[in-house]
């Protein structure tokens, strides 16, 4: 381990080059997520946020499992006591499975495997990309207990999911597959258990590959105009577009142009362009 990785309690972290996993590591508890973890979470996304190798961020588990969910013994009966402890586990569960995951700058995978329930669904749901184990577990389980999902969890599967879908899985509890969730588009796609981390890693390596400001406007472009009508997508794209030919450091367009049209060494859809 690279002696500038942060070590923290309850996840670890490991690079593969420009590729960085961000590991939940409570195994012995299927990484379910106390308070601390919730903290270490929002630690390790702002140090991978800005540090410089770190292109690509892998969020997964330790132990065989995604995520179980909240440690509901840590979560709500540690903390009933003392309102700020509650009010501060609060903040920062919400902070990191939504607010800084979605908003990112660099590109997000979730790798998930084992058990991935409750509340474990929205850091799934808030990476830019998703891929499984096709014998993955997939659960929302809280009908079972008498409530609803917790947090954000029941607004995240209405992005992901189709509505027919969200409300049959979570009206009925029932849980389905890695294999069922590509089948559903939940997650990109999925594979055998023994194949995962390398293809996830070699996915990651293509994304390594893109410039970074191409990658980081793309995925915002992407994610902001769902919510939007035809003219404010246009009027957005454009202004979109017009920033990253200034914010890109690296100057990609003129660049691909220049290979394109003058050198004649690059074909758009036959072959990728050489950064550098």
């Amino acid at each position: 381990m690279s002696d500038d990785i942060i070590k923290l309690e309850n996840v670890k972290i490991e690079r593969e080059g420009g590729v960085t996993f961000v590991i939940l590591n409570r195994p012995e508890k299927r990484n379910a997520m106390s308070p601390q973890l919730h903290m270490d979470m929002c630690e390790a996304l702002d140090w991978a946020e800005n540090d410089d190798q770190t292109r690509v961020v892998v969020i997964t588990g330790a132990g065989g499992h995604f995520c179980a969910g909240q440690d509901l013994k840590l979560y709500f009966r540690g903390t009933e006591d003392d309102p700020k402890l509650r009010a501060k586990a609060r903040r920062a569960a919400h902070s990191w499975r939504w607010d800084k995951l979605s908003r990112f700058p660099k590109a997000t995978i979730a790798m998930v495997h084992g058990y991935c329930f409750g509340g474990g669904f929205t850091p799934v749901i808030a990476c830019d990309f998703a891929f499984a184990a096709d014998d993955a577990t997939f659960g929302l389980s809280e009908v079972n207990w008498g409530i609803i999902p917790g947090g954000l969890v029941a607004w995240a599967v209405t992005q992901i999911m189709n509505y027919r879908d969200a409300l049959y899985y979570c009206c009925t509890g029932e849980r389905f597959s890695g294999a069922e969730a590509a089948a559903m588009k939940f997650v990109n796609k999925s594979y055998p258990m023994a194949d995962l981390r390398a293809k996830t890693l070699e996915f990651a390596k293509t994304l390594e590959a893109k410039s970074p400001a191409a990658l980081k406007y793309t995925k915002e472009a992407v994610r902001s105009v769902r919510g939007m009508t035809q003219d404010q997508a246009y009027d957005f794209l454009n202004c979109k577009s017009d920033a990253l030919k200034f914010a890109d450091p690296e100057k990609g367009r003129e660049k691909a142009m220049k290979m394109f049209l003058d050198d004649k060494v690059f074909k758009p859809g036959l072959g990728e362009f050489k950064r550098g």
